[in-house]
This record gives C-alpha cells, structure tokens and sequence, in this order.
C-alpha cells in the first residue's frame, strides 16, 4: 500500500527544507525524504558552525548560470530581508560579520531548528535515513521507493544538492533524476575551492598557513579578501571565490599590495635607501611572504641601489603577480558545486521542468551557483519559497 501526498521532496536541506515549509503552510501534504540519518547536515556545518544564513547585498550577477537572467525572478520575490524576517521572528540573534554576510550569534542548529518547526506547523512529514531505491512517472504522478515503503504525489521536488563535500553523503543523485526524465545536464564541477599549484611553485608551499588580504582575478573577476597558501596551492577566500570562475589553463592574477598607488617603491627608495626591499615589503605583508616575494624578484642589497626601472618593474609584478593552477582540490573541499540541472529546462518563476509536469528542481541541484558568503543559501531559500508557492 503506497502512502500519498501532494507533493514529495527529495532531501531535507536548506532548499528542501524550506520548500516544504511553504507548501505545508498553504496546505500542501508534503512528505521530505533524505537518505541521512538527520535533516540539515550541510546547514549544520556552514560558516563554521554558526551559518552564514544569508547576504545582505545579494543580487542577481553574483550566482554564475548558464543562463544569467534564470536566478533573477526567484532572488525578487523572496529576499533576504524576508528570510531575516522569518529569522526574527524565531527570535534568533545574528550578527553582520563582513561583506554583507549575516551569521547567527548562536549555532547553526538555531537554523535547522527554525526550518522544522516551520515544517511542522505545516505538518510535513519528515523521513530520514532511508536511500531512495526508485523513481517511476506513470498516471498516478511520480512513485518514490525508500526503504521498504512507498509513496505517491502527483509532484516530485529535486533538492538532493550536488557532488561537494561527499563526506557528508553528497552524490550526483540529482542529475541521475534529471536525465532520467529527460532534462539535460550541464557539466558539474567544484566551486568555492582551493586552487593547487604546480611542483615549480615549491617556494610558495614554503609559505602553508600564511595569509594576506589582496585582490585575486581571472578574466573579469576580481575579488577583495584575504587569500591563503596552503601546503598543495591556494585558499581563503578571495581564491575561493576566483576559483568559480577558473577553468583549466587559466591564469590567476594577485595584487599583493592593492593599497599602494604607482612609484611606491621608488619612493620608499628615495625615502630610506640603506634599506632592503625585503624589509620595505615586511611593513605591509607577512614576514615570511616577504621574504619569499623578495626572493623570486631577485633585487638583493640596500634600496638605494636598485635602479627606479627594477623598482617599477618589480611593482608591477607585485601588482600582477601570476599563478597558473594546475587543478583544484576537488568536490571533496568544494564547498558547492557548479553546473547541474539545466535551466534551460526550468521555469525560472516556478522551478518546474517545462516539459516534464510536476517535476521540479531547487538549490544546489539546479546550474545557478552563488559567490561565497551566504549567497548559495539565499537561492536555496529563494528557489524553495518559488517552487513551494507552485505546488
């Protein structure tokens, strides 16, 4: 005997989650399902354990898509503000840490908790700990095997997420789903990750557990924040955020010193010319990175010596300094993904598949990928409300 609803959501994140609450609210029989023993896992580990629940300054150019145009109604009609509404209301306290990035002043259990109450004020029936073992669309809508059970609805909503951090059971189930159904697929790969650099860039390994504020670009990206070497490459986060827009053979360009207007150096030169360069750059950077910029520019002896061309030249390589990645540290530090369900296939007001009724895709599970800094939570909650009001 098959249970039956009005609507079944596949996974209990962020977009899932969220998803349910709104249907139920409206009325919705909504049954989540999730192969993880407990809802939220991925909410529960955000921005260091107090989730970074939202940004502030979230607008439509800051998620990468295919189609950049796709994200744009959903990011209209649920906001952050609506979100911190609903935040308030549960009388969570948050703070702004930086770059419009709203945190909890708690944990982000306060989240996850905040999103089950919801649900169960729209009494959603919440089932986890069971794989799904099958998807079937015939007359009576789309049937769901889990478990030793079964259940029916006449719409099915894909908020499995995708491929990053696979530790926390993270699979590419969703795109198996979509290509089942005939939706295309557009090549996932790891966003907001580590860049690794090749055996020639050894000094610069040298430096694992330095950081540095700068500006990082790849084409016409460019990103103010701080960046960190690391034992295999480059990470914090303005290299997590330049790391979306890298592809394979592209150059990643660093302003070491984005403060500093032209002829610094010769100036520092003219100022204090007994003292070395690497002393002069010890005043604005990390000691050990200094001595390590210094090194590679090969201007050794006092200042004064060093003719203002060799200065100037060495600014602008410090203005432009080049790194050429040889790969990135994969899905496993990822911390989304991007690509996935095309949206090509999707209403952009609704989330529903335009040529597959009552199939719907949400989230991470969809090709539309946010900057760092809670802008992946604000589609999850954007593009769960579009699709909830639908159902």
């Amino acid at each position: 005997m098959s249970e039956t609803y009005d609507a079944i959501v596949l996974g209990a994140g962020a977009a899932g989650l969220f998803c349910a609450r709104v249907a139920g609210l409206r009325g919705k029989r909504v049954l989540v399902l999730d192969h993880a023993e407990k809802p939220g896992k991925k909410i529960l580990i955000s921005g260091g354990g107090r989730c970074n629940f939202t940004n502030i300054d979230t607008l439509p150019e800051r998620y990468l898509s295919n189609n950049k145009h796709f994200a744009k109604s959903a990011l209209s009609r649920f906001t952050p503000r609506d979100f911190l509404d609903l935040v308030e209301a549960h009388g969570i306290a948050w703070h702004e840490k930086t770059l419009g990035q709203l945190f909890c002043d708690g944990r982000a259990t306060q989240i996850v908790d905040m999103l089950l109450e919801e649900c169960a004020r729209g009494d959603v029936t919440i089932h986890c700990g069971d794989a799904i073992a099958g998807v079937e669309h015939g007359e009576a809508g789309y049937t769901v095997r889990f478990g030793a059970r079964v259940a029916q609805a006449p719409a099915l909503v894909v908020a499995t997420g995708g491929p990053s951090i696979p530790k926390m059971g993270a699979t590419g189930f969703a795109y198996d789903l979509a290509r089942q159904f005939g939706l295309k697929v557009v090549q996932p790969r790891p966003a907001l990750v580590p860049l690794t650099l090749p055996a020639e860039e050894t000094l610069f390994r040298e430096l694992s557990g330095v950081a540095t504020e700068v500006v990082a670009s790849c084409g016409k990206a460019a990103f103010r924040e701080a960046a960190l070497f690391t034992h295999r490459g480059l990470s914090g986060p303005a290299i997590l955020q330049i790391s979306s827009y890298w592809q394979r053979g592209d150059t990643v360009f660093i302003d070491f010193l984005p403060d500093r207007e032209g002829g610094w150096l010769t100036a520092a030169k003219r100022a204090r010319p007994r003292a070395a360069l690497r002393t002069v750059l010890g005043e604005a950077l990390p000691d050990r990175l200094a001595e390590a910029l210094a090194a590679r520019l090969e201007l050794t002896g006092e200042m004064g010596n060093l003719s203002d061309k060799a200065l100037n030249a060495a600014e602008a390589r410090l203005a432009r300094w080049s790194f050429v990645p040889d790969g990135s540290e994969g899905f496993a530090k990822a911390e989304v993904t991007s690509g996935g369900i095309d949206t090509a296939g999707l209403s952009s007001k609704t989330m529903e598949a335009r040529k597959v009724p009552g199939f719907y895709a949400i989230g991470e599970a969809v090709d539309v990928t946010g900057w760092l800094g809670g802008y992946n939570f604000q589609w999850a909650w954007a593009s769960g409300f579009a699709a909830g009001e639908a159902l």
